[in-house]
């Protein structure tokens, strides 16, 4: 039975990359600046100069200015809640500190909701405050990619873009139309979208029940194709008010990496050669199928607990088996297994099982994707942008092997775009290993836990790994709603997005100002085989030599223990 797990793999894989194509290709005309003459015309007439080019550095200032203001405002709406309206349930003002934690949350694309979405915040914080932070945290990372894109195609200071110009065209022209659409089909499958906070029902046993419901269908789309994933209910997709069908279900996951495997068909045209751009597919859908494939694996092995019971963990046709803890039975094995591998190779965080009851080393799976940096794919822009810091790394490190100086797509690699694609990949591994270990040995970190041992040291490793590199799942099991937590991840969050956003676009400025440099016989072939695999072989390595010592106290641990125990 373990071939369905494959056969599904495969279709949306082939899905994916047949819808990706298009798109890529949409995406494209956004990068080079190549729109209808109406749309010109039209922003024009807006006041928008698409002229008005920028450096690096005030490309970042705009970014970070404008997501500080998000965050200030989106504070204030939670603040605010009792006395605003469109709160029919009189929900009172979110704490101050889980106020800031959730501002910073969704301003760097992380979504990690320490609170139940039906129970804290009204309609129109969900609205106003957090869907619109899913339009412009997405925008953020997109944008940042057209910027490192335009420095390799391109030579000249003044050739990066206009930050404005980028985020009102990805949010108008891409985000928000296919937004819309996907909305639209969401409701006509089932998922609500409405203002009316909650129905009362009579339960089985007579007693009156208390449905919460809401404008979900809206905030549901663009959590997933911004890859954003905080749910409007505390159950994220498992609950069928937001994920009610099996194509829903399919469809989510194909949301999820539609934009970061179009980033990568985007960058071969920009690039002149689409094999460029093939060979980091190739490299994210190796990755992420073995991954997947691990996972699928280890959750259809069972529970050692339960072997000596008489309990049923058989694969059939007439049952999922292997580890159903945690798990819709809609969904079944494969597809909740293929879900959580493809959120944390995303940074999505939306989930359809609760990853806290996965078998060691099915948790495994989802923790070491996102160690690596979420680049198996990632999020929108900044999955695409990761993995380049390790392309410029492998191009490195290969070009002191053969004794060449290192370039890339005819730009030269030198010690200052090290420097800088050496913090940017350092700066999440050093928030997480960091973060975990001061809450591990202060009072108010080790009050989060409920479970001691190998997997509440899982879980506290899962929280900061989830945060720095801007996921937002998590081991359920942990309590974050503490003072300590909120302003810790917050941190984390905050320094994960634009402590690895702010140095590539240094790297771009970098770039831009350079020639392009013909190729000659001793240039290192940056597509086909051999790259892909020096590419998975570098960041497996990084992760590997970061990580194992962590993982070894945990998930690997806790396997052992259950294994040989029983």
């Amino acid at each position: 039975m373990f071939s369905s797990g494959v056969v599904l793999l495969i279709s949306y894989l082939v899905v994916l990359l047949l819808l990706a194509w298009p798109l890529g290709i949409a995406l494209t005309r956004l990068v080079e600046e190549r729109l209808p003459l109406c749309v010109v015309h039209f922003e024009s007439r807006l006041g928008i100069d698409v002229n008005d080019n920028m450096s690096w550095r005030s490309y970042a200032s705009a970014i970070l200015m404008l997501n500080l203001l998000g965050a200030v405002v989106l504070f204030l709406l939670l603040q605010l809640q009792g006395y605003l309206p469109l709160n029919p349930s009189h929900l009172p003002a979110v704490s101050p500190l889980l106020a800031v934690n959730t501002a910073i949350s969704f301003i760097t694309n992380t979504n990690w909701s320490a609170y139940a979405g039906e129970t804290t915040l009204s309609p129109l914080r969900q609205m106003a405050g957090l869907t619109v932070q899913n339009f412009l945290s997405a925008a953020n990372g997109i944008a940042v990619a057209f910027v490192l894109m335009r420095a390799l195609v391109r030579t000249g200071p003044q050739q990066l873009g206009n930050a404005w110009v980028d985020m009102w065209r990805i949010t108008v022209y891409l985000l928000l139309p296919i937004s819309v659409i996907y909305a639209l089909f969401l409701s006509q499958q089932g998922v609500v979208q409405t203002f009316v906070a909650q129905i009362s029902v009579p339960g089985l046993t007579g007693v009156e029940q208390h449905i919460a419901l809401g404008p979900v269908a809206s905030q549901e789309a663009i959590k997933m194709l911004g890859t954003n994933g905080g749910g409007y209910f505390n159950a994220n997709s498992a609950h069928p008010f937001e994920n009610p069908t099996a194509l829903t279900n399919f469809v989510q996951m194909i949301s999820i990496l539609l934009i970061p495997a179009a980033l990568c068909v985007c960058f071969g045209r920009v690039a002149g050669d689409s094999r460029i751009g093939s060979s980091l597919l190739w490299t994210m859908g190796i990755m992420l199928a073995g991954a997947a494939l691990l996972l699928m694996w280890a959750e259809s092995q069972g529970h050692p607990l339960l072997a000596h019971l008489p309990v049923d963990q058989q694969l059939s046709v007439l049952q999922n088996g292997g580890n159903m803890e945690g798990k819709e039975t809609r969904f079944g094995l494969w597809a909740s297994s293929l879900f959580a591998t493809i959120t944390t190779a995303a940074s999505c965080g939306a989930v359809n099982a609760m990853h806290d009851s996965l078998t060691p080393l099915g948790g495994l799976v989802p923790m070491v994707l996102m160690q690596l940096g979420e680049v198996v794919f990632g999020g929108v822009g900044s999955g695409w942008y990761g993995m380049m810091l390790f392309v410029f790394l492998t191009v490195f490190l290969a070009g002191l092997m053969i004794g060449r100086s290192p370039e890339y797509m005819g730009k030269k690699i030198e010690i200052y775009e090290m420097k800088m694609v050496t913090i940017a990949i350092l700066i999440p591994p050093a928030l997480v290993l960091f973060g975990t270990a001061l809450a591990l040995v202060l009072p108010q970190g080790l009050v989060s836990l409920h479970e001691s041992g190998t997997h509440g040291f899982s879980e506290m490793l899962y929280a900061f790994s989830s945060a720095a590199n801007n996921n937002g799942s998590a081991f359920a099991g942990l309590n974050a709603n503490t003072p300590f937590m909120n302003i810790t991840l917050s941190v984390l969050m905050f320094l994960g997005r634009f402590g690895v956003m702010v140095p590539v676009l240094a790297v771009a400025g970098a770039l831009i100002e350079k020639r392009h440099q013909p190729s000659g016989a001793g240039s290192l072939a940056c597509h086909g085989p051999l790259f892909v695999g020096m590419l998975i072989g570098v960041v497996l390595l990084i992760g590997a030599l970061t990580f194992i010592p962590a993982l070894a106290l945990g998930p690997i641990a806790e396997h052992l223990t259950l294994w040989q125990a029983h």
